[in-house]
């Protein structure tokens, strides 16, 4: 549970106080101890006991790096345009993973991270936390090398959900950095740089505005996809 709480999103973050991660495991242990399956009696020093704990944590920072993933496809969304319009010199701290992103990035983040709760996709976490218990049983059977490649391959998802979120405003600004290229050829004079930047950091916030409702309802239909996915690559 504590490696669970660790390496998700929101209650891992830099931000989240460490004694409150503790004590929120504590508590979730607490509540959850009554309707979990009987566990194995073991001395947790002994070899056997090493093990098992050693699996429960490799299990916990699993599914945590699941969500993971998909917030990183946020971060990477926000780079591939702030990149793009000429704001990728506008750094902020991530309050999410605590390092330097650009600021679209964090807007992004902030949006998730917001979305997440609203749609009480915390409370699906540890409701699929106390699932995992069922499916992966203290002391039973554990995760074959396909389960493992599974896991691995569902990385390729992070890049896939990017690439919808910055789709429709990279498409925009292709197209305007074509048509200022035309116009450059036609207006050599023109200083394109002094004309370009202000027209492409406005036109995407215009489409970055444009395209949120499309981006919050893909959110929502990708935490529900990555909690499903969770439950199937656990077992």
């Amino acid at each position: 549970m504590s490696a669970l709480l660790l390496a998700a999103p929101v209650f891992g973050a830099d931000s989240f106080p460490v004694r409150g991660r503790i004590l929120l495991g504590v508590f979730i242990t607490v509540l959850l101890v009554p309707v979990l399956p009987e566990m194995p009696v073991m001395d947790p020093m002994s070899p056997i006991g090493l093990v098992l704990i050693s699996q429960q944590l490799l299990i916990g920072l699993s599914m945590g790096f699941i969500l993971q993933m998909m917030f990183a496809a946020v971060v990477i969304a926000g780079q591939s345009l702030a990149v793009t319009m000429g704001l990728g010199f506008a750094m902020s701290v991530d309050p999410q993973n605590g390092v330097q992103v650009p600021v679209l990035s964090q807007f992004y983040v902030i949006l998730a991270t917001l979305i997440f709760l609203s749609v009480n996709g915390h409370l699906a976490l540890l409701h699929l936390l106390g699932q995992s218990f069922e499916l992966l049983p203290v002391g039973g059977a554990f995760w074959d090398a396909q389960s493992a490649m599974r896991l691995v391959a569902w990385a390729s998802q992070m890049f896939a959900l990017a690439l919808l979120m910055a789709l429709p405003t990279l498409t925009a600004l292709l197209l305007i950095n074509l048509a200022f290229g035309v116009i450059t050829r036609a207006a050599p004079q023109l200083n394109i740089f002094a004309v370009g930047f202000p027209v492409t950091i406005m036109a995407g916030f215009i489409f970055i505005l444009l395209s949120l409702p499309s981006v919050t309802d893909l959110l929502i239909q990708m935490f529900d996809n990555v909690l499903t996915q969770s439950i199937l690559l656990l077992p």
